[in-house]
């Protein structure tokens, strides 16, 4: 959520800038703005509310020359959606301010800092941001040490950037908690909260580790740590091709990713495979040593990530015998925990950003757990570096804000997990183990024959177009299949969707059953088939619509009340990967009927980086 771009060049900056906003889309916002350092020697800026578009339109009216200037697209948390709470904020039309995150003491500098003559004109916790600076300039001209004394008096998240006119030859940042990220030119610089936002001018970065204050120059690049030590952070290459992150002919970025699942699941799997076993290399050099010693799993997470890890418990009970514990990362931060001698703490993390995740990962190194592990998409974040055993899921960059390659890759990753843990405590079956990589090894393929069956699920969809409710059941491992689906229904569709195990059928949702509530149910060939069927039987004797994605192998009648989707077979350990595939493709077209924004929904951002 919100998106920071910033740039300082010979050549002006504002379509440089623009594009950034344009790239950074993705991550949900609700306005946005701009500011230069104009030829007149002051500060100038545009802002609107909207989308980045209506930005583009007025700068085409009203042009910000300039060779230094920021950016922003702001997802509101003070304040509601208007021009006025918009970012970049000004104090007295010397400082620009633009920041992600939240400042938590916000109120009381307020009130300081209204005591002291200053006037909002906001509702954001941002504004005090740069009054506070504008205050401290008047005891402290040089706006890095005022920018020092600043984050000493801000209590929570933010990944800020600023710049002056009395100071116009650079660019000011600070992260804590929200991550940054110089991109490195040649003659010129530049400054992002997301390395896609500058692709198209760079493609070395610098990110900015916690409590990290950046000075960005034309000529150079200065970075003191928490403790105003001067450092030096490695470049990184970034090597994902720039195209990654287009449409190309596709309508929406989220179908894209759908059908980019199998060459994503390919990439997972590749170079962490031996001829009948996981790789504990993968994970890191010292995960070998480590698997041996785990006596528990404590997997921490927030939305589709979370479904991902009640899925792992299925697989690690049951293939390893090892206790596994799944909580939303939100709650679990806040409560004590009695963490039981020999466990491993696995946080799941598209972004790696998530600040929920992130804080329940540095939550956890107070206690007394085994090791942290992380299984991730983007390995410069900060879950990433701060984590002692790694897995990257290489989905590549996901842009549509309902998640789906990033999902199933973290269920490939996950079920890597499950196996090098197995092995390392030699408590997975020999037999067990090598059907499962046999299985994995044909993923790719049996996932692109299950996206042949978009054409059938968007006739399908039609059912869904007018309705406003639904039920999806699943049971076992494909309970958190269920409440995935649902979830990508709620998100891009609108419509309210419930899940539950249907063995739960009976226990209170069945009074929601008749005929105008459509009932999803996901049935691969495993143990519980026989009894998700006689649960089904309770649908039907309701009246209620039955949609089944059924494994091909399976009878299932059908009649005036119940639909079949035949899905090809697969091993049944690996059916919560493909089964999440087709309530994917249904979820997408039944918000394109629907004519939702399919991937910016409403009131959502791809990368939640405030609690």
């Amino acid at each position: 959520m919100c998106g920071i771009v910033g740039a300082i060049a010979e050549r002006n900056v504002s379509a440089i800038l623009l594009e950034g906003l344009k790239r950074l889309e993705y991550r949900g916002y609700d306005s946005a703005g701009m500011a230069v350092y104009s030829p007149q020697q002051q500060l100038q800026r545009v802002r609107r509310l909207g989308k980045v578009a209506e930005l583009e339109a007025a700068l085409k009216a009203q042009p910000l020359p300039g060779t230094l200037g920021i950016a922003h697209t702001r997802w509101a948390t003070h304040g509601a959606p208007s021009e006025a709470n918009a970012h970049p904020h000004f104090s007295n039309q010397e400082i620009a301010v633009v920041h992600n995150g939240i400042i938590e003491n916000h109120q009381s500098l307020r009130g300081t800092l209204q005591a002291e003559g200053y006037t909002f004109t906001s509702q954001t916790d941002t504004e005090t941001i740069v009054h506070l600076l504008h205050h401290l300039q008047k005891s402290q001209p040089d706006l890095l040490e005022a920018l020092r004394i600043a984050v000493g008096q801000l209590h929570g998240a933010y990944g800020l950037a600023l710049i002056s006119s009395k100071e116009p030859e650079r660019i000011l940042a600070a992260r804590s908690g929200s991550p940054l990220v110089v991109g490195l030119g040649i003659g010129e610089n530049f400054l992002a909260s997301d390395p896609l936002a500058l692709r198209q001018v760079t493609d070395r970065f610098i990110y900015l580790e916690e409590g990290d204050i950046a000075v960005i120059e034309r000529q150079r690049v200065q970075i003191w740590d928490a403790h105003n030590n001067p450092v030096e952070r490695p470049v990184v290459l970034y090597n994902e091709p720039a195209e990654s992150s287009e449409k190309g002919s596709y309508r929406h970025f989220m179908l894209k990713e759908i059908d980019e699942q199998p060459q994503a699941v390919q990439r997972t799997l590749a170079d962490r495979l031996a001829a009948d076993h996981v790789l504990p290399e993968a994970f890191g050099a010292e995960a070998s040593a480590l698997f041996k010693q785990v006596k528990n799993i404590q997997i921490v997470a927030c939305g589709t990530s979370y479904h991902a890890g009640m899925v792992a418990r299925y697989w690690i009970e049951s293939l390893t015998n090892t206790p596994c514990q799944v909580e939303v990362a939100s709650e679990f931060r806040y409560r004590h925990v009695a963490v039981q001698p020999g466990t491993l703490f696995v946080s799941i993390s598209q972004s790696g950003e998530t600040a929920d995740t992130l804080a329940a990962l540095r939550h956890s190194k107070d206690n007394n757990y085994l090791g942290s592990l992380a299984i991730c998409n983007v390995g410069t974040s900060s879950l990433v570096r701060e984590s002692d055993l790694v897995l990257l899921t290489r989905a590549g960059p996901e842009i549509g804000v309902a998640s789906t390659k990033a999902f199933t890759t973290q269920l490939v990753g996950l079920l890597l997990l499950t196996l090098a843990l197995g092995r390392a405590q030699n408590s997975l079956d020999t037999e067990q183990e090598s059907s499962i990589i046999a299985a994995l090894r044909n993923l790719p393929k049996i996932l692109n024959d299950t996206l042949a069956l978009s054409t059938s699920i968007e006739q399908l969809a039609q059912c869904f177009a007018e309705k406003h409710h639904a039920l999806f059941l699943g049971r076992g491992e494909q309970y958190p299949v269920a409440l995935e689906g649902a979830l990508k229904l709620k998100e891009i569709s609108y419509i309210h969707a419930e899940a539950y195990p249907a063995g739960e059928l009976k226990h209170g949702p069945l009074a929601l059953v008749d005929s105008e509530m459509p009932v999803i149910a996901v049935a691969p060939n495993n143990d519980l088939l026989e009894k998700l069927k006689s649960n089904l039987q309770e649908v039907s004797a309701r009246g209620g619509q039955l949609f089944v994605f059924a494994d091909s192998s399976v009878p299932f009648i059908e009649d005036t009340q119940t639909r079949v989707i035949k899905v090809p077979s697969i091993h049944p350990t690996l059916a919560p990967i493909l089964y999440t595939v087709v309530l994917q493709l249904l979820s997408y077209h039944v918000a394109v009927l629907k004519g939702t924004d399919v991937d910016q929904p409403r009131n959502l951002a791809k990368s939640v980086t405030v609690e």
